[in-house]
C-alpha cells in the first residue's frame, strides 16, 4: 500500500507539480496582480516543492527598480540596500534564535559589513547571515538583488525595517491586510505568565498574528487580529510547543478594524458594537462588530477619523 501511494504521489508531482514552461500562466497578469497561481503541495512530504522552484522560475520578475517611502524609485545599480520581509523565531529549537529574512533590493551584501536601519538609524554588523532552505543552512558570503539573505539574532529589525550603507534609503512599506477577524487569548496556567508574554510579543513580531491590548484588560486577555482562523490556530500551537504556554482562544465579535486618534478612544468606550485597542507601537484601533456598528459610530462622532487599515487605506 505504501509502495502504491508513493507511486501516486511521484505521478501527481510529475503531471500536477510543476508550470510548463511552454505554456506558463499570462505572465503579464501575474505580474498586474490580476492573477494568482495556485500549486498543492507538502514541504514536509517533499510533494510539490520542485513544481513550486520551476513555477517561480518561469514567471517570477527579475530584481528591480523598488518603490521608496517617499513616492519614488530606488535602482538596482548602487549602494546596498535590502528590506527584511520576514522574521522567525526558534527556527532552531536547541539555540532559540531568531532570523530576519531580507531581500537584496540593491548593490552587494558582503557577510561582515556594516548597515544602518533607517527606522532606527541603529548600526548593525551583520556577521551571521545564511541561506536557508528548510532545515539546511549555508553561510552566505556574497548577495546580489533578488538573493535572500538571513540574518541570525540582528536585534530589534522588524518586518519592513530597511538595511543599507548610509541609512538614507527607505523602501516603501510591505503591504499588509487589514484585520477581518478577532479573538481573545488567555493563559491557561498562571505559572507560564512570562512565557505567554514572551510568545506573543515574538508572535507579533513576526506577524503571524496582530497583539491587541484593551485598556481595561491588558496584557491579561490580549486580542488577537488576522485575517483567517487558521493565524489563531498557528499562534496557540506555537505558544504552547515552542514557550510552553498553554492558551485558550476564544472567538471575538468584532468583524472590521479602523485607526483612531488615542483622543477619540475615551469617547468611544462603552458605545455598542465598539471596543478600542492599542497595538505595540501604540497605535489605537476601534474594532467594530459590524459595518453598522461603524456607520453608527461616525454619526455619532462626525469629527473623527476612521481610517482604513492596510491594503484598504491604499484603495481609499
Amino acid at each position: 500500500m505504501l509502495e502504491a501511494a508513493l507511486e501516486d504521489v511521484e505521478l501527481l508531482d510529475a503531471e500536477h507539480g510543476r508550470c510548463d514552461p511552454d505554456e506558463p500562466v499570462d505572465r503579464d497578469a501575474f505580474l498586474a496582480g490580476r492573477v494568482t497561481p495556485v500549486l498543492f503541495g507538502s514541504a514536509l512530504l517533499n510533494f510539490g516543492v520542485s513544481g513550486l522552484l520551476d513555477t517561480l522560475a518561469a514567471i517570477a520578475p527579475p530584481p528591480g527598480p523598488q518603490p521608496t517611502a517617499d513616492g519614488g524609485l530606488h535602482p538596482v545599480e548602487g549602494d546596498f540596500a535590502g528590506q527584511v520581509f520576514k522574521i522567525q523565531a526558534n527556527m532552531n529549537p536547541r539555540h532559540r534564535d531568531r532570523m530576519a529574512f531580507m531581500r537584496v533590493a540593491s548593490g552587494r551584501f558582503e557577510r561582515g559589513m556594516s548597515a544602518v536601519a533607517a527606522r532606527s538609524q541603529r548600526t548593525y554588523q551583520l556577521k551571521y547571515a545564511h541561506q536557508a532552505f528548510a532545515d539546511d543552512r549555508q553561510t552566505v558570503d556574497v548577495a546580489l538583488p533578488g538573493d535572500i539573505v538571513g540574518l541570525v539574532n540582528a536585534g530589534d529589525l522588524q518586518v519592513g525595517d530597511t538595511l543599507s550603507t548610509d541609512g538614507k534609503a527607505e523602501l516603501a512599506a510591505i503591504a499588509t491586510f487589514a484585520p477581518e477577524q478577532f479573538a481573545v487569548v488567555r493563559n491557561r496556567h498562571s505559572s507560564t505568565y512570562k512565557q505567554f508574554r514572551q510568545g506573543l510579543r515574538q508572535l507579533d513580531e513576526e506577524g503571524v498574528v496582530h497583539v491587541l491590548r484593551r485598556p481595561e484588560h491588558g496584557d491579561q486577555e490580549p486580542v488577537l487580529a488576522g485575517v483567517g482562523q487558521l493565524q489563531f490556530e498557528v499562534a496557540a500551537y506555537r505558544l504552547e510547543t515552542e514557550f510552553g504556554a498553554e492558551v485558550i482562544v476564544e472567538p471575538a465579535p468584532w468583524r472590521l478594524a479602523r485607526g483612531v486618534d488615542e483622543a477619540a478612544t475615551g469617547r468611544l468606550r462603552g458605545q455598542r458594537g465598539v471596543e478600542v485597542a492599542a497595538d505595540r507601537h501604540g497605535n489605537w484601533l476601534a474594532l467594530f462588530e459590524s459595518p453598522h456598528a461603524l456607520r453608527w459610530a461616525s454619526e455619532d462622532h462626525p469629527d473623527v477619523t476612521f481610517a482604513p487599515l492596510g491594503l484598504d487605506a491604499e484603495d481609499t
